[in-house]
């Protein structure tokens, strides 16, 4: 008799050890935000991609109440060239460094930061219009390597990159931003592809 009440009592014991742990999913006021970034330029096919994603995933964009703990956040991102301060002119042999005067550099930077500032304007009105909690970001570097080191940096969830349809010999020379997104991007990628009449 003693030694039926010893083998339950460890039985119980052992039913007692195996039972789950509260995984963090189900843990009360654990944030689930989703990430979804969109890369934007002077494309009308970027900006397509935009609105794409905000017909598609407006329910889980919306600015509504509690979409802090467990909606999702849009971030719209433009990457402006960088700015080469010399060239090589004339080319061949004993060729010599250009250097242009300070007063062009500043004009150039100044024309850049008024491009994306119209670029990002145009897209937050997007998506005000559909109440799409967003923010923009401003990179400036090579648009391919940058979108995908903030991809990494801000965990991004799913990136959104529009088609710009290049035909094969542009793209061979200059390379697909899309492309290059799709074998480096560290999230999963969503290339759109806009109708033909929008495509630029």
């Amino acid at each position: 008799m003693a030694e039926d009440q010893g083998t339950a009592a460890m039985e119980t014991s052992k039913v007692e050890e195996k039972q789950p742990e509260t995984t963090e999913a189900e843990a009360p006021g654990v944030t689930t935000t989703k990430r979804i970034m969109v890369a934007i330029d002077e494309s009308d096919s970027s900006f397509y991609a935009l609105q794409w994603v905000i017909d598609h995933f407006s329910t889980l964009l919306m600015t509504t109440e509690g979409a802090e703990a467990e909606g999702g956040l849009l971030t719209v991102i433009h990457v402006q060239p960088p700015f080469h301060h010399f060239a090589p002119f004339p080319a061949g042999p004993g060729a010599t460094a250009v250097y242009p005067p300070s007063l062009m550099i500043e004009s150039v930077k100044k024309t850049q930061q008024e491009t994306s500032a119209a670029l990002l304007s145009r897209a937050l009105q997007m998506c005000r219009a559909k109440q799409i909690r967003s923010e923009t970001l401003v990179f400036e570097g090579e648009a391919k390597e940058m979108i995908c080191q903030a991809v990494e940096q801000m965990h991004v969830d799913l990136l959104v990159v529009g088609s710009r349809g290049l035909g094969k010999i542009r793209r061979a020379f200059i390379g697909s931003v899309s492309d290059y997104c799709a074998h480096h991007a560290n999230c999963p990628i969503l290339i759109v592809k806009p109708p033909k009449e929008t495509t630029s």
